[in-house]
This record gives C-alpha cells, sequence and structure tokens, in this order.
C-alpha cells in the first residue's frame, strides 16, 4: 500500500511541550490575548454523557446573530485549521488549482495539497486562494474595501477566495468582511487567540449556503464536543470585553515596538498582538539565544524568511523580560 508523505507544518506555542510546563521559559511564540475576557470553562456534567447536536443548531444561531447572518452560512469545527481541511476537500479535486501568498500560514498549503490539486502563482486563475488579515506572520492588516474590490473583481469567474480573519478581534474588528455577503467569499474565523482558549480548539466559517452545505457533509459528526460548545457560548456573551483586551495589548505593544528600533531591528507595521522583527541575522540562532535568557519566540525560517523572528505581545511584566533578554541576545549576535 501507498500513504500520502507530507511533512507536517510548523506552529508555535510549543514553549510547554519543550521545555516542560515547570521550566518558567516564557513561550512568546504563540500569538495570545495576554488579557482576555473572563468565561466560564467549568466543565457541565452532561458534556461528558451526551452526544453533541451535530447540527449545532444553537451555537450557529449565537454565531449567527453576533455577525448578523443566518445559521445556513455557519459550520464549525475543531479549530481553524480543521475547518480549512474541510474546506479545502470540498471545494478542491485533482483537477483544481489553489493559490496561497508567499510567507504566510503553512496550512493553507498542505491542506490544499492534500487534495491533489495543483498550486497556480496568479491568483485570478485559482480555484480557491488564501488570505490571512491581518497576515501571519507580518501582523498587517488589509483595509476592508481593498478585499472586496478584489473580489468583486473576481465575480463570475470559479473563484473562491478564503479570508483568514484568526487575529482580526486583536487587530481591528471593524475591517472584518463577515458583514459582506458574497458567493466568492468565505470568511475563517477562530475564538482560540482572542480567548486565549488554544486547548479548547474551535473555529468556524462563514460562506454561501450552498457551500457551507457541502462542508457540512464533509466535516466529520461531533467535530466541536459539548464542553467546547459551552466554552464558545460563554465566549459569545463576553464579546464587548474583546474592547478592554484591544486596548491593553496596543500599549504594550507600542512599548515593545520602541524597545525594538532602539535595538536596530526592524519591523512591520503590524495591527495585530504580535511582531515580525528581522534581526538581519540567522533566525535559528538568534533563538536559540533568546532561549537561553529563558524566552522562546517563533523562528520564522518556515515561512521562508530566514532573519525574522515572530514575538507575541504579553503582560507588561513579560514584556519588559522579553527586552530585557533582547539587550543580551543583541549583545551576543553582535559581539
Amino acid at each position: 500500500m501507498k500513504f500520502k508523505s507530507e511533512p507536517r507544518a510548523i506552529h508555535g506555542g510549543r514553549g510547554t511541550y519543550i521545555a516542560g510546563s515547570d521550566s518558567g521559559i516564557l513561550d512568546f511564540s504563540a500569538s495570545i490575548n495576554p488579557y482576555p475576557p473572563d468565561i466560564d470553562l467549568s466543565v457541565p456534567s452532561d458534556a461528558l454523557i451526551r452526544y453533541p447536536d451535530d447540527e449545532y443548531l444553537i451555537l450557529k444561531e449565537t454565531i449567527a446573530r453576533h455577525h448578523g447572518c443566518h445559521p445556513e452560512q455557519i459550520t464549525v469545527g475543531n479549530g481553524s485549521v480543521e475547518v480549512i481541511r474541510t474546506l479545502c476537500h470540498t471545494v478542491l479535486t485533482s483537477d483544481s488549482t489553489y493559490y496561497v501568498p508567499p510567507h504566510t500560514f503553512a496550512e493553507y498549503e498542505l491542506s490544499a495539497r492534500l487534495t491533489g490539486a495543483s498550486k497556480e502563482y496568479e491568483k485570478e486563475k485559482a480555484t480557491l486562494s488564501f488570505i490571512c488579515n491581518p497576515d501571519n506572520p507580518s501582523g498587517i492588516l488589509i483595509p476592508k474595501d481593498t478585499l472586496k474590490d478584489q473580489i468583486l473583481a473576481l465575480e463570475g469567474r470559479e473563484h473562491l477566495c478564503c479570508v483568514d480573519e484568526a487575529f482580526i478581534d486583536l487587530s481591528d474588528p471593524s475591517q472584518s468582511l463577515t458583514d459582506f455577503q458574497n458567493s466568492g467569499l468565505f470568511v475563517l474565523r477562530s475564538l482560540t487567540k482572542s480567548f486565549a482558549i488554544p486547548g479548547v480548539r474551535f473555529g468556524y466559517g462563514i460562506g454561501d449556503p450552498e457551500l457551507i452545505s457541502s462542508m457540512e457533509v464533509m466535516r466529520p459528526p461531533w467535530t466541536v464536543n459539548a464542553f467546547a460548545e459551552k466554552v464558545v457560548l460563554s465566549a459569545f456573551s463576553r464579546y464587548s470585553d474583546l474592547e478592554t483586551s484591544r486596548k491593553k495589548i496596543f500599549n504594550e505593544k507600542k512599548h515593545l515596538i520602541e524597545a525594538i528600533r532602539r535595538m536596530g531591528f526592524s519591523l512591520t507595521q503590524a495591527s495585530a498582538n504580535y511582531l515580525l522583527i528581522d534581526t538581519g541575522y540567522n533566525a535559528e540562532e538568534v533563538t536559540k539565544q533568546f532561549y537561553k535568557s529563558g524566552i522562546l519566540v517563533r523562528d520564522c525560517t518556515s515561512f521562508d524568511l530566514p532573519t525574522c523572528i515572530r514575538v507575541a505581545v504579553r503582560t507588561a511584566e513579560e514584556n519588559t523580560q522579553f527586552i530585557e533578554a533582547m539587550e543580551k541576545v543583541v549583545s551576543c549576535m553582535r559581539s
């Protein structure tokens, strides 16, 4: 028998697994909200003894109400990556093509390639294209009107654009495309980063009802467990609290940017809760030096950015520790 053999995509957020939970290592490689809203994380007694509603009617109604759309436009999954996989296997075949921009989230490329589809280097010619907004790892946010114009320009073609808004709630939610209904658009969302619940695993997508209906057939049954469903419903009841998170992150980010520029490093104009830093040195070596100082940063070599690292914005105290570690790293790299 022959099996597909593809390398797994590389992700940040592995600090605990690399160093151990008691190591004291600060993980700046995972871009999680350092000031999350207080939500109910208790385990309901019936979450372990009943099957979830595989149609997720209450959950989809809650999401639809939040975004001003209809439940028939919502699909859910065990994290946004599962939604990406389901989307690709719904839309793409071995005769299809996909477009993924350079230097972006690796799961787009992997999920599309697993369908047998071919890569296309001109977005307009592809069956399915991906845009991460704000981008990962640069954090740059494309204005809503710009994306709408791009999508409208492709109307009438056999083309679907997936816009991944995993970080937009910690950036500028007014630039979200969730209120723009177009059959050529699929908006991917996640609560993982915004509510600091990566272990819960929940993502969802908003798209044309016909597409969503097909994705719901492709999606494995009970993909969102009852505990995750309860936590997500609690999170949607506290969505307005993210305004406080954004303000605190913005203030801390300013402090980090000033310190990074003082060190002579260049960085992107990131609107998100993380920063892409071009150190000018080998990123693997820079990452090792940070680790010696108790800081885990994201080596962006896997994004084909061999001199760049990505760092999350964390609490004031933790950011101060990062700045102190950065001073040691700079001294070491320049000596």
